[in-house]
């Protein structure tokens, strides 16, 4: 069974795996969620618990379901980085076929 202090760890774990994800600094990411940035280092390091209002000001800045924010399913962000190439290396392989047919 996971602790609390788990689950604040895992909440921050992914709230800033979502964020870098974005491409989104911390002071960036905290104007948009109207939190100051030593706010959302403490929830990001699993030291504070947010509310559920900024829980859900989080998850939709983030575009995800809350619920998501606690799944441990990261990724490596090398992993991460090689599916992004892939995914775009296929966007374009499928735009590239669009376009033939359309011409």
């Amino acid at each position: 069974m996971i602790s609390g202090q788990g689950i604040r760890s895992l909440l921050g774990r992914r709230i800033q795996f979502f964020r870098k994800q974005r491409q989104l600094s911390q002071a960036a990411f905290a104007e948009s969620v109207d939190l100051s940035i030593a706010s959302l280092s403490q929830i990001e390091r699993g030291l504070n618990y947010p509310t559920s209002e900024t829980l859900s000001r989080i998850a939709n800045a983030l575009e995800v379901e809350v619920c998501e924010l606690f799944q441990d399913n990261e990724m490596p962000e090398e992993h991460q980085n090689l599916l992004d190439r892939f995914k775009n290396d296929i966007l374009k392989s499928v735009e590239s076929v669009y376009m033939s047919y359309k011409e």
